[in-house]
């Protein structure tokens, strides 16, 4: 079966809501929102998006400034420049690259929940005659890492 690939040359413009079911090649510029929930984007070297995605996966070699969230995965190649938070299962960045915010890689099913969406359970503190051993939590370069 062949996928339908569509693009958007380097010399438009959009502002406002971006969707669609197909893979997207963007080179020009996008101002607003992305949407591809099933499909691929890749922000072209010409690329300069500042928008919020949400797509399958996302391949940078442009200019994003916005938050990416990615089903999948997310790649940030050599000429790639991103300034916002990524939630994706995998991140790849070349070396080379620029990016500036947070990263979160929850597994698949846990892709929509968030940054540490468990909270820190006080009521296992009340069972102290359980033998197995206690995890906690506990900040490391201002994160939370289990230890």
């Amino acid at each position: 079966m062949h996928e339908e690939k569509a693009s958007i040359g380097k010399s438009i413009v959009i502002n406002g809501e971006l969707s669609g079911s197909e893979d997207l090649t963007i080179e020009g510029r996008v101002d607003g929102k992305i949407e591809l929930r099933d499909h691929i984007l890749t922000v072209g070297s010409n690329g300069r998006i500042k928008a919020q995605i949400s797509a399958k996966a996302i391949v940078v070699l442009g200019q994003v400034t916005g938050n990416l969230n990615a089903t999948e995965k997310v790649d940030i190649k050599e000429t790639g420049s991103v300034e916002g938070d990524v939630v994706a299962p995998r991140v790849a960045i070349a070396d080379g690259s620029h990016f500036k915010g947070s990263i979160d890689m929850q597994k698949k099913d846990h892709a929509e929940k968030g940054v540490f969406t468990k909270p820190e359970s006080k009521s296992d503190s009340k069972s102290k005659t359980d033998s197995s051993p206690k995890t906690e939590t506990s900040p490391v370069n201002g994160e939370f890492a289990r230890v």
